[in-house]
């Protein structure tokens, strides 16, 4: 698992942007390289004395070099905004909010002007167009009118010779009397010049001249198409499309020489006063020229409106005549703008009857269009209310996006006041600072972000605390352990006719069982500055708890049994005690010196003495014995410990369990104690409890388990018997936990 130092060192490189990819190297090196030669191909160019050859093929090796820094520039360029600018939070979030809050507001406004000038300029088109078609119309019925009563005319008084005026313009309609020529009217609506020609089957009609019969009916002659010299009459004519129209009437504007006319042609048939079967097409035809006159009155209150005639077979290099009129007023308010909209209209070539269209353009204002849309209640009550509320909405909305944009900010800026927070904590930490602590201001998710950081650099405080303050009670248990193992005796204390091996394994750290080989010398007799072992003292103890107090209340032990044991060889085998010793027993009848020959009584001192010297509940088990290696009789005396077990070479088991209760209890308490000789061949198996208590699924590991591997390797060195009874332990507890100390103490008579 990472260390905590790991975890705050890649936190660090995270958020400094460390661990970012660097844009690599040979990209950045071949786009230089090709800005260079960008520039390079420029300058050849323009060296003097180049050839055009030469000048193309730069110029191509430019565009290339062009090209190919583009490709490799883009992903550069994407590159860096995600790396350097992408990298901040902040930027991250303003760039959300243009994206989530502003683009949509922008992207439905442009579309909202964009329709809006498009549906302004088409609207305005429309007007210009509808304005047109009502002059068209207007024409269209005045032919009818004026046709049906020539038909009446005619039909009354027949077909003559030589046509009257007074006939084809009844009722005072003689254009000569109003001096305007044979065929010019007047329009008293607007003023525009109207022409006006009569067609019999195609023929234009001459007031003055007679009309020849055989001339009027033929349509289809080539020699009776309208030519220029009858404009003077007509001016437009009368078309071979237009002499039989399929619906008897046309309205439209046509394009004739260059110039733009508004044509309506009516049609009706006559028939013959002299023959009821011959039938005469009579063809009225009005047009008004459209020049500028009637240009001004199309764009009257809508701007200026320009038309351009343009011709099908009109060659690139003739610019065609533009017509235009109106003016453009000023804007009323900011959103009052200019509106340009090109279009086309419709138009007829009067020549050949195909239809073409004709350029126009109308430069106008919502002003003007709102005027024409809603005229006069424009400024009515309801349509101010309207407006009114209209202003309310749009400030209301206004105040919704100020709004929203204030809070997109406020959010903003917490959020990143906190991940800067947040970063600045990490590097206090990652300094070692770990007393640093967040601000938190809110009551978010953010902020409990902070309170669960501030929490987790405390947990980290405390926990490194805990560790130094763990490693120094670890380096203190060390050193205990290795001053308690200096009490343990350091090697078998083998004598001559018996052999001692002892091993204790620990549960924790340190131990709370003890066990001890004493050997007791005296000086030789034979002159020689030796000693001879004359014994030796054997103790196994468990001291109540574990851990260090159980360690510490083994120590006392292990120190008072040891003085006791060497105040006793002191005063028994020293020449010098030895004979003031015997003189005081003799002389008073004083026998307490026996008292540091006998187990019973070094336990009843060890008792008074834990019993002064310890808590009343801390006691302790302990098994003393004393063995004589002259006589091999083994003097001993159990204070609370498990009895020991002596194995005899034909099987059979002594339990040695004269004693008392533990020691350092209860003041004032006596010790019995028990001897015997021990024979060849038999085997002392002390222990503590945490040799026979281990349990598992089958139960405790007990007394006869240990004896039964101890008969099985009777004959092994002692070290290779303990060895085997440590192996089946472990195999008997298993994967778990040692539960207690195991001590054990084995003495084997030669």
């Amino acid at each position: 698992m990472p260390t905590i130092s790991a975890l705050l060192q890649r936190l660090k490189k995270l958020s400094d942007g460390s661990l970012r990819s660097p844009l690599p190297r040979g990209v950045a090196g071949a786009s230089i390289w090709l800005i260079f030669g960008f520039f390079f191909f420029w300058l050849l160019r323009f060296a003097p004395g180049l050839s055009h050859g030469w000048r193309n093929l730069f110029l191509v090796l430019q565009v290339a070099d062009a090209v190919a820094l583009l490709a490799i520039s883009l992903p550069l360029l994407l590159r860096f905004i995600h790396y350097r600018v992408l990298w901040s939070l902040r930027s991250r979030l303003i760039l959300t909010y243009l994206l989530f809050g502003l683009a949509p507001i922008i992207l439905f406004g442009t579309l909202v002007f964009f329709v809006s000038y498009l549906a302004a300029g088409q609207f305005a088109i429309h007007l210009a167009d509808s304005r047109i078609q009502a002059e068209v119309n207007q024409m269209s019925i005045g032919n009818a009118h004026r046709l049906s009563q020539m038909m009446l005319a005619l039909t009354e008084h027949g077909i003559p010779d030589r046509l009257d005026p007074r006939t084809l313009f009844p009722e005072g309609e003689d254009p000569e009397a109003k001096g305007q020529g044979p065929v010019l009217i007047d329009t008293a609506r607007n003023h525009l010049h109207r022409q006006t020609s009569v067609f019999l089957d195609g023929a234009p009609v001459l007031i003055d001249q007679p009309v020849q019969p055989e001339s009027v009916h033929s349509t289809s002659a080539p020699d009776k198409t309208p030519t220029k010299s009858h404009q003077t009459a007509a001016p437009l004519g009368l078309p071979a499309w237009a002499t039989e129209l399929s619906a008897s009437h046309f309205t439209g504007l046509v394009l004739d020489d260059g110039q733009l006319f508004l044509v309506a042609i009516n049609q009706q048939v006559l028939e013959a006063a002299a023959d009821r079967n011959r039938h005469y097409r009579v063809t009225l035809e009005s047009s008004v020229l459209l020049d500028e006159r009637l240009v001004s009155i199309i764009a009257s209150g809508l701007g200026r409106t320009s038309l351009t005639p343009y011709r099908t077979d009109q060659k690139p290099g003739d610019a065609p005549k533009n017509i235009s009129s109106g003016i453009v007023p000023s804007s009323t308010n900011v959103v009052d703008i200019e509106v340009r909209f090109p279009s086309s209209l419709h138009i007829i070539d009067w020549e050949t009857g195909q239809r073409a269209d004709s350029p126009i353009e109308v430069d106008t204002r919502p002003s003007l269009l709102s005027r024409q849309l809603f005229g006069g209640s424009l400024g009515g009550t309801y349509t101010t209310a309207w407006l009114f509320a209209l202003v309310l909405l749009f400030f209301f909305f206004a105040c919704i996006e100020a709004l929203a944009l204030y809070l997109a900010l406020r959010v903003s800026h917490s959020i990143t006041s906190s991940v800067s927070d947040l970063y600045a904590a990490t590097e206090s930490i990652d300094q070692g600072d770990f007393s640093h602590r967040i601000r938190v201001r809110g009551n978010d998710q953010l902020s409990e972000l902070g309170r669960s950081f501030n929490e987790m650099t405390g947990s980290i405080q405390r926990l490194l605390e805990e560790q130094k303050e763990k490693e120094r009670l670890q380096s203190e248990l060390s050193i205990a352990q290795e001053v308690q193992a200096n009490l343990f005796p350091s090697a078998d204390c083998d004598l001559a006719n018996l052999q001692l091996h002892g091993v204790c394994r620990p549960a924790r750290s340190v131990s709370g069982d003890y066990y001890d080989f004493l050997v007791f010398h005296k000086d030789s007799n034979d002159g020689h500055p030796s000693r001879v072992e004359t014994g030796v003292g054997i103790a196994l103890g468990d001291i109540s708890g574990k851990g260090i107090s159980a360690a510490l209340l083994m120590a006392t032990l292990h120190s008072a049994v040891r003085a006791y044991r060497f105040a006793t060889e002191e005063l028994l085998y020293s020449d010098s005690t030895l004979a003031g010793l015997t003189a005081s027993r003799e002389a008073t009848g004083d026998d307490r010196g026996e008292a540091f020959e006998s187990p019973g009584r070094i336990l009843s001192l060890l008792n008074r003495h834990l019993y002064r010297s310890t808590q009343p509940e801390k006691y302790a088990t302990l098994f003393l014995a004393h063995y004589d290696a002259q006589s091999s009789v083994l003097t001993y005396s159990n204070a609370g410990q498990l009895p020991p077990l002596v194995l005899s070479r034909d099987g059979k088991i002594r339990r040695l369990d004269r004693g008392g209760t533990v020691v350092g209890l209860m003041d004032g308490m006596q010790y019995d104690e028990d001897r015997f000789q021990m024979q060849p061949g038999d085997i002392l198996v002390a222990y503590s409890d945490g040799v026979t208590e281990p349990e598992n699924d089958f139960g405790d590991f007990g007394e006869e388990r240990l004896m039964e591997v101890v008969a099985r390797y009777r004959d092994e060195p002692l070290h290779v018997i303990s060895s085997q009874v440590m192996q089946a332990l472990d195999a008997w507890i298993g994967a778990d936990e040692q539960p207690d100390d195991i001590t054990l103490v084995l003495a084997r008579q030669t």
